[in-house]
């Protein structure tokens, strides 16, 4: 069976964050050293095939997606942590590198599955080690399993969220329409209401939780187009996030697309969560971020949490961080250009040709060197 594991690996604690050359380094000794691997001996003697790699650096570390065929999710994700810590070992650059994360998440179809089956004899064990075996064996209907309380799963994943909008450094409440602390509102902030404390709180949490599933949802996007070898237009698999991309260009979106899209995703989102982030680089970005506003806005309505204030949190967000609303003419055909028009050059419309979509927007705005650098050489 395929199994793909993904793995955090974090620079040492009080170590500079990496620079592009740094990070350019990295990543050709990670993707060099699994290149090397063709197999990798599990326990018990077991063989696990590498199948591919995908490998994405960000200043404090890189995130690793490893596809493996074992005969059982706890020899993949062994195998994969047993060989990329010799991997780190060999290195006398990574040496100090730590894996904060190996492990096999569960595809998310199934987890779909398993949440549609909650009230049934098929709802899923409450342990997530359980859960994990669960899925690998896929038992048959009617198999015992504690009862799924969905009351309690929600409250579980508020809290979850509540907790993680710490990590949303770079935006403050009153980005998502909150009050200042005094209980005035922000007068920045534009709008005829106010969103409570709190459910700016869980606008911003859902985001960091989203982030995690929007980047999962991406790597599996990446992976169907690289086993097919195929662009989105012509892709027969199941895909999470690439289709719902502009559709007059699905003919360009092949694999080394989909890559330069998903690192823009998670140099964003890094930036969100690292304090760094000042505006949005490129017309990639913007479609990576409503990427993420509908995952979020999906990940609190599968939990119950999407209630009129929390949503109003997010437009306010949306609004806030949004420049303006210019991406969206690439849904509507008959707009199909206008950027290149007398029109669109009197309402300075920045290009919105798939060839410009990792063009930084102007000198100030970060654009990923990996994502850029694709790009250039496309250009050339």
């Amino acid at each position: 069976m395929t199994y793909a594991v993904t793995v955090d690996l974090r620079i040492p604690t009080g170590t500079p964050e990496m620079d592009p050359l740094q990070r350019a380094g990295a990543g050709a000794l990670l993707e060099d050293g699994l290149d090397s691997v063709e197999g990798i001996d599990g326990p018990d003697g077991m063989e696990v095939d590498v199948l591919d790699r995908i490998v994405a650096v960000y200043p404090e570390g890189a995130l690793l997606k490893v596809f493996v065929d074992a005969s059982a999710l706890e020899f993949a994700e062994e195998a994969v942590r047993a060989v990329v810590g010799e991997l780190l070992e060999r290195s006398e650059l990574l040496v100090d590198w730590t894996v904060a994360r190996c492990e096999v998440e569960l595809h998310p179809e199934d987890a779909r599955e398993s949440l549609a089956a909650a009230d049934g004899p098929d709802a899923p064990p409450a342990d997530p080690e359980a859960r994990k075996a669960r899925h690998a064996e896929r038992p048959q209907a009617g198999a015992d399993a504690p009862e799924y309380d969905a009351e309690a799963k929600a409250a579980e994943v508020r809290a979850r969220m509540l907790a993680l909008a710490d990590e949303l450094r770079s935006f403050p409440p009153s980005m998502f329409g909150a009050l200042d602390d005094d209980g005035t509102e922000h007068e920045d902030a534009g709008y005829d209401f106010a969103i409570s404390p709190e459910d700016a709180r869980l606008a911003a949490g859902a985001l960091v939780y989203s982030t995690d599933i929007l980047v999962d949802e991406l790597f599996e996007d990446v992976q169907v187009l690289a086993e097919e070898g195929a662009t989105v237009a012509e892709c027969k698999g199941h895909l999470w996030h690439l289709e719902d991309l502009p559709e007059r260009y699905a003919l360009q979106y092949d694999v080394l697309f989909a890559r330069r899209f998903l690192v823009t995703v998670i140099a964003m989102t890094t930036r969100f969560t690292g304090g760094s982030f000042q505006q949005l680089g490129c017309v990639a970005e913007e479609l990576a971020l409503k990427f993420l506003l509908d995952s979020a806005t999906v990940s609190l309505d599968t939990f119950g949490l999407l209630d009129d204030d929390v949503k109003a949190a997010l437009d306010a967000f949306a609004e806030n961080v949004y420049e303006d609303a210019d991406f969206e003419w690439l849904y509507d055909d008959s707009t199909d250009g206008i950027d290149e028009s007398p029109v669109g050059e009197a309402l300075g419309i920045a290009p919105m040709s798939i060839g410009s979509w990792f063009t930084p927007f102007n000198e100030g705005r970060f654009v990923h060197p990996y994502s850029a650098d694709e790009s250039e050489e496309a250009a050339q």
